[in-house]
């Protein structure tokens, strides 16, 4: 069985669906960090997080997912709804988990 986090096929495949492109095992392990963020209106501290992780979020202010990691971080609807479906297949979904 896939541990929790864990990329698997079926999360590669959803991020695809949702966003057009493979996304990385560090992209995955970010989310919830992002969504915690988000949901209490702090910052993404750059002491938090790696260099590589950083990375991700400016590509994701770039595209649009997110905006303000400045300050209290922000997002719009669907890239809350593609964080929650790929935390949901990664962490939640044991029934959809590789053995």
């Amino acid at each position: 069985m896939a541990k929790r986090g864990q990329l698997t096929p079926t999360v590669q495949e959803a991020a695809k669906r949702l966003l057009g492109r493979e996304i990385t095992q560090v992209e995955l392990r970010l989310m919830p960090y992002v969504q915690y963020c988000v949901l209490n209106s702090e910052t993404i501290h750059p002491a938090k997080i790696s260099s590589e992780e950083m990375h991700f979020t400016r590509e994701w202010v770039s595209h649009g997912y997110l905006e303000n990691i400045s300050g209290p971080v922000k997002c719009g609807r669907y890239f809350w709804d593609v964080m929650s479906e790929l935390l949901w297949l990664s962490y939640a979904d044991h029934e959809n988990q590789p053995e």
